[in-house]
């Protein structure tokens, strides 16, 4: 070997330690820095010189463990969504034991009946069951506002995230073009390619995606159902977002969106091809769960003024005379059922906050004077009217004959098994997605190893110089011959 060869080869050698050395600070600094993938230098012998050459940086990711990741973080925040949905309507609703639940409001009002049966000469006790009537109906109506505000929450969260995957859409789509001139310049594209990842990972969040390789860096996105969403140019997802909804707006009826890809309208249901995700599960929680929920209170509703509003059980009201529960203090029609849960109110003949003639639940709601004190013929029947068994229909109860007191538990317990259902799939989905996520993670950055490197690197580099140190003093040694 001549002396220039060496020098040469030390040269390299040191430029290599001095590449490696910056590789590994930048991989400590970033250990913990989401997104960020662990590097490492490519070194090959020198073909035409000796010495060692640096190829480039590497990403060390593995395609197969980031692509399982991504499937179980999609399926994790699909249905998280519907367990906060569940969780929350089961807040609204109450449950067995709670003093403030639906059920519990009926059981009062029942118990207050019976009180007022007892002493119907009594005013305080037909106050009470004023008072308790008019709880059961505000607890009712609390619900159904509660939920029309869980699915406008859904309506505003559609809204966001389609502006959110268009953006980022359209920034992957630049940072496509900037690796493919980066790479074409001999450039390192590492941290283009960092901040490429967090973006998939953010729109697979709400869309899960199929990532395709393509030419010169680029990359393609498929939905898991087959929509294009990046492939050259980025889609433009749209949506008209409205500010609140009302129960009778769907998007069967055209008052709610639908979403459209390029112009091109596309189905929004659990197996479309936007399937998985929290934008799918948005659209279920406003187009179907939520549906369902309010026609399950709306039977409900709908059954207690029925009990009430037949002449049948109060002989002073006419065939369109509202009951003691009304429909906004109007007679209830059975063809505007839709959203008769948020308009339930009592009569306000009867109510404190109305005209409080309390007397009318005992003489007679459209009586003209007050009768016997003594006589409590309408409350026996209001009593005999809640433990009548009636039919009714809604998804969740589907189609049965029961009393009062059981549609109201049955209604609770359905909500609750929702509840405990989605809870138990949102533990097992988290478990999937904590499991893939530290197996990603344990590809990632080692500390440990990392300072390893940087002492072999250290050595590597000690060695190239003692090597620069001898032709130095070879050199030296010729000079003065």
């Amino acid at each position: 070997m001549s002396i220039t060869t060496a020098l040469s080869t030390a040269m390299t050698g040191l430029t290599a330690a001095g590449r490696a050395s910056s590789v590994v600070s930048e991989n400590i600094a970033n250990s913990l820095t989401p997104g960020y993938a662990q590097r490492s230098l490519v070194l090959s012998s020198g073909a035409a010189t000796p010495g060692v050459r640096v190829e480039g940086i590497q990403r060390n990711v593995d395609p197969a463990v980031q692509a399982g990741r991504r499937v179980a973080e999609a399926e994790h925040d699909n249905i998280k969504a519907q367990s906060d949905f569940y969780t929350r309507l089961s807040g609204l609703v109450g449950s067995v034991d709670d003093p403030f639940s639906i059920t519990s409001r009926l059981s009062n009002f029942d118990g207050s009946l019976i009180e007022a049966i007892s002493r119907p000469d009594s005013m305080p006790r037909l106050n009470d069951l004023s008072l308790q009537a008019e709880a059961l109906a505000d607890t009712i109506s609390t619900a159904a506002e509660g939920l029309r505000d869980l699915r406008t929450t859904a309506e505003r969260t559609i809204d966001a995230q389609v502006d959110t995957v268009n953006q980022a859409l359209k920034d992957v789509h630049k940072l496509n073009a900037r690796i493919m001139v980066s790479q074409a310049g001999g450039m390192s594209t590492a941290a283009m390619l960092d901040q490429r990842g967090q973006l998939i990972d953010q729109i697979n969040q709400i869309i899960p995606v199929n990532v395709v390789q393509r030419d010169n860096g680029q990359v393609a996105l498929f939905s898991q159902g087959g929509a294009i969403l990046l492939d050259g140019n980025p889609a433009e997802l749209s949506f008209d977002g409205k500010p609140d909804t009302m129960p009778h707006m769907t998007q069967a009826n055209g008052l709610l969106s639908g979403l459209e890809i390029n112009g091109i309208a596309v189905e929004t249901d659990p197996g479309g091809p936007l399937r998985g995700g929290s934008l799918a599960a948005q659209f279920e929680l406003r187009d179907e769960i939520s549906v369902e929920a309010q026609e399950d209170l709306d039977a409900m509703a709908r059954d207690l003024i029925e009990r009430f509003q037949d002449p049948a059980v109060d002989a002073t009201l006419g065939a369109t005379d509202p009951g003691l529960f009304t429909d906004s203090g109007a007679f209830f029609d059975p063809v505007n059922v839709i959203g008769i849960s948020n308009r339930l109110t009592l009569n306000e003949k009867v109510s404190m906050d109305g005209d409080s003639e309390t007397w009318r639940l005992r003489d007679g709601l459209n009586a003209a004077a007050p009768g016997n004190a003594g006589d409590a013929r309408l409350l026996q029947s209001y009593t005999t009217a809640l433990d009548a068994t009636r039919t009714i229909t809604s998804p969740g109860l589907g189609t049965t004959t029961l009393n009062a007191s059981t549609i109201s538990a049955n209604l609770l317990s359905h909500f609750s098994q929702n509840t405990n259902a989605a809870d138990q799939a949102l533990s097992f989905a988290s478990a999937s997605f904590s499991e893939m996520s530290q197996m990603e993670l344990a590809q990632g950055v080692d500390t440990d190893a990392e300072l390893q490197n940087l002492m072999l690197i250290e050595q590597a580099f000690a060695a190239n110089a003692k090597m620069m140190t001898v032709v130095d003093e070879l050199m030296d040694t010729l000079l003065r011959i």
